[in-house]
């Protein structure tokens, strides 16, 4: 694999996967189709008990990549990035996202998947999809699912970004540590204490029992919003005007149409 690494610790019962492109860890499609390789082969392990996600280096992940947004490549693109939402959901083995730097956009939406998510106060989190003139499929619907429809809208309609405090505080985050090394000791305390003594079996049954109502509606909902996003939103003159403004440049010039 080139872009994750991929270690087994605590008796091999907890899959740590790390995102590493020697860069800001951008979620491309070579990324995107190793973690659906790798997920997919947690299949057969009825060992596992956790999946944790993180990033090398400073960062999380700055997102997925821009040059694949373009019009000819999004349909492939989301196809693939959505693949790894639907893995995580009908693999049902407990998930967990350590985040520090920055954590943007299918970055954030990879975290968000995650049934708990962890964060330094190096962590910057936010959906900025709507300043290039798109939106996040993924988010549009697990932020209003996590933290309701008030909080997510503001995320989801300012691009804003914030910092691992205020996800803590809109109920996010489950918890916020000093620095990595810190929250690598804390998180691993908690694997210790929270999860380790349980049955791997019975943790992805109650994992399905407590995602029912948000895995039914990802399966309804995630293809409907990405269907919108193809067919509609990259119809648009100003979806495509802010992914070239990007990849050019420079500022973007709005036709509002």
């Amino acid at each position: 694999m080139q872009k994750i690494k991929i270690d087994y610790t605590h008796n091999n019962s907890v899959a740590r996967i790390i995102l590493d492109d020697g860069k800001g860890n951008v979620l491309d499609s070579i990324m995107m189709g190793e973690l659906n390789e790798l997920l997919n082969s947690f299949k057969s392990n009825n060992d596992l008990k956790l999946i944790t996600f993180e990033g090398a280096g400073k960062h999380f992940s700055f997102g997925a990549s821009v040059e694949e947004h373009t019009k000819e490549n999004a349909p492939a693109m989301l196809s693939e990035f959505h693949k790894i939402f639907f893995n995580i959901i009908n693999l049902s083995i407990p998930t967990l996202a350590k985040i520090s730097g920055q954590c943007l956009g299918g970055g954030l939406e990879l975290a968000l998947i995650c049934n708990f998510m962890f964060a330094d106060k190096s962590a910057k989190l936010g959906q900025p999809e709507i300043v290039l003139g798109v939106f996040p499929p993924p988010a549009s619907v697990i932020l209003p699912l996590k933290i309701g429809n008030a909080k997510a809208e503001e995320l989801l309609l300012t691009g804003k970004v914030i910092s691992a405090e205020r996800g803590k505080e809109i109920g996010l985050i489950n918890d916020v540590f000093e620095d990595r090394t810190n929250m690598e000791e804390e998180v691993d305390k908690w694997i210790s204490e929270n999860i380790l003594g349980k049955s791997a079996s019975s943790l992805r049954y109650a994992v399905r029992a407590s995602r029912a109502t948000f895995g039914h509606l990802m399966q309804k909902f995630l293809p409907m919003v990405e269907d919108m996003y193809l067919r509609g939103l990259m119809e648009t003159e100003d979806a495509n005007e802010g992914i070239n403004s990007f990849l050019e440049k420079r500022k973007p010039e709005w036709k509002n149409r």
